[in-house]
């Protein structure tokens, strides 16, 4: 079965984990789990209520190949927070390339015009998300008019951001003395370099590549690729992967790229 999605953060060629499960993109841990475990039990073999063959062998493919890799990658805070890195690249792209971006929902088309964008998000995804996944038939559209809500939503934030910032206020308290200061909290972590998402990248195309799970192996380099195009190991990769599925045209054209990028890459 082929998920082709082109709407949202699918256009950027980032796969929408936070679309996948009917999620916001700033959805706690907790609530990420939830919703997976939800989903899982509507589309699991043994809890799927599908009457149609067909259907079963849709819940079953939605759950291996979409809804499973998606939580696996937000539920290991690694890969949460190289992706949550992504998603603020992805949507400042988005809002530089704005003019070019055409909207296909009435829901996203509201959510970029509406004065209210936060409560008008959460709304629609809350009302999409509890279709997402009962008509099977309708899922992938769902998938991507979810994903278009957090392009839009991501490309506003960031149109925001540099007037959003509060400043603590410099008034003397009631007693006339100086407002005690507020600890501090200590400094976030700093955020994975691109390197280092690249990096994790290669290691989890290579752990696909080894469980045969070769879509997600080529997901996953072109996600990379999309931060580091001149790297010769990821064209590398892709040709060998693209040479197991027997696609001798796509492997011939990462080799080239490779040995042209790097020609010690042999």
């Amino acid at each position: 079965m082929s998920f082709n999605i082109e709407q949202g953060l699918f256009s950027f060629d980032l796969t929408d984990y936070h679309a996948i499960l009917g999620v916001p993109v700033d959805a706690e841990a907790k609530d990420i789990r939830k919703r997976y475990l939800a989903i899982a039990r509507r589309l699991h073999p043994d809890s799927c209520a599908a009457e149609s063959e067909a259907d079963r062998q849709r819940a079953s493919e939605y759950l291996s190949k979409l809804v499973n890799p998606a939580y696996e990658q937000l539920s290991q805070e690694r890969n949460f927070t190289e992706h949550q890195v992504l998603l603020k690249m992805k949507g400042q792209q988005a809002l530089r390339q704005q003019d070019t971006i055409v909207l296909v929902s009435d829901t996203a088309r509201r959510l970029a015009s509406t004065s209210d964008i936060d409560q008008t998000y959460r709304g629609a995804i809350r009302e999409l998300a509890e279709q997402q996944y009962q008509s099977l038939e309708q899922t992938l559209d769902r998938i991507a008019q979810i994903s278009e809500l957090n392009l839009v939503y991501l490309m506003r934030k960031h149109g925001q951001a540099d007037g959003s910032a509060t400043r603590p206020s410099t008034r003397p308290s009631a007693s006339g003395k100086p407002a005690a200061r507020p600890e501090q909290p200590a400094p976030p972590p700093p955020p994975p370099t691109r390197e280092s998402i690249v990096a994790s990248n290669l290691r989890r195309a290579q752990e696909y590549e080894a469980k045969n799970d070769f879509a997600s192996a080529i997901r996953e380099l072109r996600e990379a690729l999309q931060l580091s195009p001149t790297s010769a190991q990821c064209h590398s990769r892709l040709g060998v992967v693209y040479l197991k599925l027997k696609q001798e045209t796509m492997a011939k054209i990462h080799f080239n790229q490779a040995l042209k990028l790097n020609p010690q890459d042999t």
